[in-house]
């Protein structure tokens, strides 16, 4: 495979809110006031800047400017969230790519690519502002999940002999994504970060003990870098006082021909994983505690590289699609490099998405639960897809797998590294 890496200029500026995967909690769920809705910029999605803040426009800027090095610019929001300024920022780097990462719930909200023709296109699903659950974000639209993102059994947990209990917000049997206010319903503290050939922003969020039910006060740091390199990394870390699990992931769906209702389901996209075993789960996609070699279950079999949908329709699970950890060969070490967990190709845009971490595991789901109604951006079901690198589902009650217990004195570390080409 011959990958030319990309290098296009800034062409144009669309703004989309970032977009999500499993069944969503009520939609009835407490949340924080929603603000009036700000009115967009004309030909894009995204909540505008206030006036103080608004960038320049692209056609005012002149060519040089567009191709300059790396560089992260803060707008303001017309919003506040329990008293904190809602805000985004503007990740750009020499070659024209361009993210957009919010503050509420450390959101990647949009991330505009060229394709094979040099035409840049947003590739992250996600909500407009306008629309009434851009706030409550049922799908988990692009954000960060915490303190546990995946599920974890019955919302409960025994840690050092004591039992806790959580949410049971997935099915009203289980506890997913981190509760009801997890970390997706927080503004975080943000600031503006660059380094050699890379632009960012540094997102913290201080949870209590007690917060959602687990223990321990735990402050979560994750880090957005654009590099001139064309890829997108994640770099998270934490410290607790008190020993507490913790599986931080982003949520971003990715449609890689382009991410607009009307573009239809990504069944077709190629589809890579570097994973010989999978989670096995039951019905309410829970881990049942094994792993499982993918040549004994070929729908789970993409270590060579096929079609998202060519064995979709063998799988058994309602709705039907892939909502599954797969284990990364290699995966797990912090200590270490990022190894390769997926490798996605859009055979008519050209776009090709690399997906490397120091995660054991990797959730591939297939938006199975998008009903491509108003509520949702109207994306329908398979409309984008997740790779949520992550520690496996259900952990804290699974002594076989890797522990995702932090306990005082360490530091939780994980990076996350999408890499753009096209071919």
């Amino acid at each position: 495979m011959i990958h030319r890496w990309l290098s296009w200029g800034l062409l144009t500026v669309i703004t989309v809110l970032a977009s999500g995967c499993e069944q969503p909690p009520p939609l009835n769920a407490p949340l924080p006031e929603m603000p009036p809705s700000p009115s967009p910029i004309s030909g894009s999605t995204t909540v505008a800047p206030s006036e103080e803040s608004k960038p320049e426009s692209t056609s005012s800027r002149k060519e040089s400017d567009m191709n300059s090095s790396a560089r992260a610019v803060r707008e303001k929001l017309d919003a506040e969230i329990d008293g904190k300024q809602l805000e985004q920022f503007v990740l750009t780097n020499k070659n024209g790519l361009r993210a957009v990462v919010l503050n509420w719930g450390a959101t990647l909200a949009s991330l505009e690519t060229p394709d094979k023709n040099g035409k840049l296109d947003n590739i992250v699903c996600g909500f407009s502002p306008d629309n009434a659950n851009f706030l409550k974000n049922p799908p988990y639209f692009g954000v960060t999940c915490g303190r546990y993102g995946n599920r974890i059994a019955k919302g409960k947990f025994t840690l050092d002999g004591t039992e806790y209990t959580l949410a049971t917000n997935n099915g009203n049997k289980h506890h997913l994504h981190g509760g009801v206010k997890a970390f997706d319903k927080y503004v975080w503290d943000a600031e503006p970060a660059s380094g050699d050939n890379w632009s960012g922003v540094k997102l913290t969020l201080v949870s209590p003990d007690g917060d959602e039910g687990y223990p321990g006060t735990l402050t979560s740091i994750v880090t957005y870098k654009l590099t001139d390199k064309n890829e997108l990394r994640i770099e998270y870390s934490a410290t607790t006082d008190k020993a507490t699990p913790l599986n931080l992931t982003n949520h971003a769906y990715w449609n890689l021909k382009g991410a607009r209702a009307e573009s239809g389901t990504v069944l077709d996209h190629i589809m890579h994983l570097n994973c010989d075993k999978y989670v096995a789960v039951d019905a309410d996609s829970i881990p049942t505690g094994t792993l499982t070699a993918v040549i004994d279950d070929a729908p789970m079999d993409f270590t060579k590289a096929k079609p998202i949908g060519q064995d979709l329709g063998k799988l058994t699970n309602d709705p039907q699609g892939y909502d599954h950890c797969w284990v990364i060969n290699g995966g797990g070490d912090a200590t270490k490099a990022p190894v390769l967990a997926a490798e996605v190709r859009e055979p008519a845009t050209g776009r090709v998405m690399r997906v490397l971490t120091t995660e054991p595991g990797v959730q591939f789901y297939t938006g199975n639960y998008l009903p491509g109604t108003p509520d949702v951006n109207n994306f329908a079901k398979h409309g984008g897809f997740c790779l949520e690198t992550q520690k496996f589902p259900d952990s804290p009650n699974q002594p076989s797998f890797p522990s995702s217990i932090l306990k005082p004195g360490e530091t939780y570390r994980q990076v996350t590294v999408h890499e753009f080409a096209v071919e």
